[in-house]
């Protein structure tokens, strides 16, 4: 994805909203009680004393990816979705518009480096995109669901970093998505 650029006359760049936008530069916490007073108990309706109840905003990010593209980077995609160090993913989606072709019509979701970077996520078969409409991305090995858990775990990265995501499809072809990650940016919660 490129650089997002809020309020751009028409026509817009693809992914950038024709309306300004309003940037944070650390995770977005909402909640009306930031920090507990101790005494145990909720706050009541519309109060500002008792348990702490802020929460992390959802954030996502997205770009079209097409099958063509395979092989730009030791035969992996990548793609302009940077997720922030210590976020939690939690989900990752891809719309087809047009079926992946050819011979394999799976891709698997990566990132740019780590460990095992082009399986970091899913396995390298795991995104099937042989029809269109939506399709899901899911981890399936212990690692990857620390990957998904923690983006740059100890296990994965030596020095927490900020990742890349990268497609690597089965082979070259027609197809075309939208590809999704949503997250918890920066929440630093492992299991």
């Amino acid at each position: 994805m490129s650089d997002i650029n809020g309020g751009s006359a028409y026509p817009n760049p693809n992914g950038s909203p024709i309306q300004p936008g309003t940037s944070f530069t650390g995770p977005l916490i909402a909640g009306n009680v930031l920090h507990s007073d101790g005494s145990g108990v909720p706050a009541a309706l519309g109060g500002s004393n008792g348990l702490a109840n802020a929460g992390y905003a959802v954030m996502a990010q997205a770009e079209v990816i097409t099958q063509a593209t395979n092989g730009t980077v030791a035969g992996l995609y990548t793609s302009g979705i940077v997720i922030p160090a210590q976020s939690k993913i939690l989900r990752i989606t891809l719309t087809v518009t047009t079926a992946w072709s050819g011979a394999a019509t799976t891709m698997g979701v990566g990132a740019g480096a780590g460990t095992t970077a082009a399986t970091a996520l899913t396995t390298a078969t795991g995104v099937q995109g042989s029809t269109a409409g939506p399709v899901s991305a899911a981890p399936s090995t212990t690692a990857q669901i620390a990957n998904w858990d923690n983006v740059s775990n100890s296990t994965f990265q030596t020095t927490p970093t900020d990742i890349q995501i990268v497609v690597q499809s089965g082979n070259t072809g027609n197809g075309v998505g939208t590809l999704v990650v949503e997250y918890i940016p920066g929440i630093n919660l492992a299991s």
